[in-house]
């Protein structure tokens, strides 16, 4: 019963937290506004999710969470400096990244980490789900950007998502 009135109730926070956001005010209509969105949400959009959303280790979500916001932070300033700088001087590479995941979710959220952190885009993902590629702005080193985004994001999306 209580999975049919709240299926996901840690989306419902995070969109109420969300709407905060983006409202940028914590008054109390906009809380409540906010929580009923969050709730109303994953309630009506629940036959679009081909399985339940398992969170293993909501800590290393919640650090990965404050990592890709760092991230966010820092390559909007260096993409920034490149495009002020010299353009004609960017080195931009497509990247294949193997793929150590199979959860269908954590893929798409590796796949719109790389996307949202600016500089990197992901272009395709395999059909075998074997590997992603990735367009990067400016790159001299691609084995070292497939190590970032291995260790920055797919193992602990691994690790969140499949125990």
């Amino acid at each position: 019963m209580r999975q049919r009135l709240l299926p996901h109730p840690v989306l419902t926070l995070v969109l109420a937290l969300i709407w905060l956001l983006l409202v940028n005010s914590f008054a109390p209509g906009h809380l409540l506004l906010g929580l009923l969105l969050g709730w109303a949400i994953p309630l009506f959009t629940r036959h679009f999710w081909p399985e339940k959303v398992r969170i293993a280790r909501p800590l290393v979500l919640f650090k990965f969470i404050v990592i890709v916001l760092f991230d966010i932070i820092v390559a909007n300033l260096i993409v920034a400096a490149l495009i002020l700088g010299r353009p004609k001087k960017l080195r931009p590479v497509f990247v294949e990244l193997p793929l150590d995941l199979r959860n269908e979710l954590a893929i798409s959220m590796l796949a719109n980490t790389i996307t949202l952190t600016p500089g990197t885009v992901s272009v395709q993902l395999a059909e075998d789900h074997s590997h992603l590629l990735v367009h990067a702005l400016h790159e001299t080193d691609s084995e070292a950007l497939v190590k970032k985004i291995k260790q920055r994001y797919e193992a602990p999306l691994k690790e969140v998502f499949e125990p």
